[in-house]
C-alpha cells in the first residue's frame, strides 16, 4: 500500500497533469474520526480508483505519553498498523497518503487550556513531529498559530519564524535518519490571524519561501487560505468567497504551490462543484464524516426503541441513552456550539432536549471507542439483527453516502491511474 508513488512525486504529476491536460480537481482531505470511517475510505478508494489523503489532528492521533489520541487511542504507529491492516482486510491496492492536519504547539486541546510557555509547546510539538516522521507520515501540516498568550492570534511573522523552525528541525531529523522526502503544509484557515487577503497571503508566501530558500529547505505544497468557510455545529455557517478563492489559488500558483482550505464540511454540492474551477487544489473534511456516523447510530437507535415498543424485541440497549449522557458529560461539544451556547451550564444541557440531540450529534464520535458505548453498540446489533437490519451495512452506506459527494464534485473519480499512468 502507498509505496508506489511517494507524495512529492505525486503532487509533482498531479501538477504536470494540470499544466498539459487541463486537469481540473481537488483532492480531498479525510479526517480518520473513527476506525469505520477508515475502512469505508479504503473500501470506497478501491472502487473509485482515487487517492487518499487521511489527515490526522494530534487530537485524534499522538503519542501516548502526550495523550494519545481519541480515535481508537491510536499514537502514530498504531494509526499507520491499522490502515495497512484495514487495506489488507479490504483489498485495496492504490495510493493512501497519511498525513498530519494542525500539528504544532498548542494544538491539543490541553495544551491551550494549560497555556504552555512557548519554548515547551514547541518542543512537545517536535516530539510529535518526529515520532510522525518515524511512523512513516507522508505531508506535515506545520501550524504554530494556536499560541494561548495571544488571544487575538499569532503575528504572522511569529508564524513564519515558528514554522521555519519547525520545518528545519525535522528536515534534520530526516535526513540525519536517511529517510524519504516528505511533503508540507503551512499557514491556517483561522479567520483571526488566517490568510484571508489576497496581498498577506502573497506576502505569507514570499517571506516564508525566502526563508526556506536561504536555508536550503524545502518549499511547502500546500498553502491554507481562508476561503470564507466556518464549521459549528453541524453547519458550515461562514459563508464560502469564489473570488476570494480563486484570487488565493493563483498567488499559490503563481508561486509553485496549491492552495489549501479547510472546513469544507457542509458546504451545498453548487459549491463543491466550483473547487476544482477555481483552483483549489485540495479541502479537508472531517466532523461531517463523523457526524453522520453518529446520526445512523442514533437512527437506528431510534429504530430498536420503536421496535420495543411494539413488542418486536423485548429489550433495548439503550445506546441513545448512554451516548448522549457521556456526550453531554464530556464537554467536547463546547467548541463546536455558536456564542452562548458554547458556555452552557451541563445541567441546562442535560435538561434541553433541543440541546441534548445537538450535543450528541455533534461530539458523538469522540465515544465510539469508550467500552459502554461500544457494549451498548453490540447489543444495538443484535437487537436489530433479529429484525433483520444489518447494522454495519447502514452504517456504512451512511458514512460512504457522505464522503461520495466530495469524489463527484471534486472530480476525483479515477484520478489514481491518472497520475500513476503520467
Amino acid at each position: 500500500m502507498r509505496t508506489t508513488l511517494p507524495l512529492p512525486d505525486f503532487f509533482a504529476s498531479l501538477a504536470t497533469l494540470r499544466k498539459e491536460k487541463g486537469l481540473r480537481t481537488t483532492l480531498l482531505g479525510i479526517g480518520p474520526m473513527s476506525k469505520r470511517i477508515v475502512r469505508v475510505c479504503l473500501q470506497l478508494a478501491q472502487r473509485r480508483s482515487f487517492p487518499l489523503m487521511f489527515i490526522a489532528s494530534r487530537n485524534q492521533v499522538d503519542l501516548q505519553e502526550l495523550g494519545g489520541g481519541y480515535v481508537c487511542s491510536w499514537d502514530q504507529d498504531s494509526f499507520i498498523e491499522a490502515i495497512h491492516k484495514l487495506a489488507e482486510e479490504v483489498g485495496f491496492s492504490g495510493l493512501c497518503y497519511v498525513c498530519r492536519d494542525h500539528g504544532g504547539p498548542w494544538q491539543r486541546d490541553s495544551e491551550r487550556r494549560d497555556k504552555l510557555a512557548p519554548d515547551q509547546a514547541m518542543e512537545i510539538a517536535k516530539r510529535s513531529y518526529l515520532a510522525d516522521l518515524l511512523s512513516g507520515f507522508d505531508l506535515l501540516h506545520i501550524d504554530p498559530t494556536k499560541d494561548p498568550h495571544e488571544p487575538s492570534g499569532s503575528e504572522l511573522e511569529t508564524v513564519i519564524q515558528r514554522t521555519v523552525q519547525l520545518i528545519e528541525y525535522i528536515e534534520t531529523e530526516r535526513k540525519s535518519r536517511r529517510l524519504p522526502a516528505i511533503s508540507y503544509e503551512v499557514g491556517t484557515e483561522e479567520t483571526s490571524g488566517g490568510l484571508t487577503d489576497a496581498a498577506v497571503y502573497r506576502g505569507f508566501i514570499e517571506r516564508l519561501n525566502a526563508l526556506l530558500g536561504a536555508k536550503g529547505l524545502p518549499l511547502p505544497a500546500f498553502i491554507v487560505g481562508q476561503t470564507g468557510t466556518l464549521v459549528r455545529m453541524t453547519e458550515n455557517v461562514g459563508r464560502f468567497d469564489a473570488a476570494a478563492a480563486q484570487a488565493l489559488s493563483r498567488v499559490a500558483e503563481n508561486h509553485s504551490t496549491g492552495l489549501k482550505e479547510h472546513n469544507a464540511d457542509y458546504l451545498a454540492d453548487s459549491l463543491l462543484l466550483q473547487h476544482p474551477l477555481l483552483g483549489i487544489s485540495a479541502a479537508n473534511v472531517a466532523p461531517e464524516f463523523g457526524v453522520e456516523e453518529t446520526a445512523a447510530y442514533l437512527d437506528l437507535g431510534r429504530v430498536e426503541q420503536r421496535a420495543r415498543d411494539r413488542g418486536d424485541i423485548s429489550s433495548s440497549s439503550g445506546f441513545i441513552q448512554i451516548i448522549t449522557k457521556k456526550a453531554i458529560a464530556s464537554e467536547r461539544w463546547r467548541k463546536w456550539m455558536i456564542d452562548e451556547a458554547q458556555d452552557m451550564p451541563l445541567a441546562e444541557a442535560e435538561k434541553d432536549e433541543r440541546a441534548r440531540t445537538q450535543i450528541v450529534r455533534i461530539c458523538g464520535h469522540y465515544l465510539f471507542d469508550d467500552p459502554e458505548v461500544l457494549e451498548t453498540i453490540e447489543q444495538l446489533r443484535r437487537n436489530l439483527a433479529v429484525l433483520e437490519i444489518d447494522l454495519d451495512r447502514y452504517v456504512d452506506y451512511r458514512v460512504e453516502r457522505s464522503i461520495d459527494r466530495y469524489l463527484t464534485c471534486f472530480n476525483l473519480e479515477n484520478l489514481t491511474p491518472k497520475v500513476l499512468g503520467h
